[in-house]
């Protein structure tokens, strides 16, 4: 999968990331959670919601916007 979003549970943040990723119409992407994973908690706990394109090894920190993440994705 390109896209991940790097997320936690019971984070109203992450909530609100995926309703912009679904104004921006974003392509599938993976939702990848980080509360059991300690390297992704040292990695991403501070920063989540993250989204992050594969290919391009690029990252978008929160907060974002639907034309943020339309021109992160272009």
């Amino acid at each position: 999968m390109r896209i991940r979003l790097f997320q936690r549970d019971d984070c109203p943040l992450c909530d609100q990331a995926l309703a912009v990723l679904a104004a921006a119409r974003t392509p599938d992407f993976e939702s990848v959670w980080i509360d059991d994973d300690e390297a992704l908690e040292a990695r991403y706990g501070a920063r989540v919601p993250v989204l992050r394109d594969e290919a391009r090894d690029a990252e978008l920190d929160w907060p974002f916007d639907a034309d943020k993440v339309r021109a992160f994705l272009a």
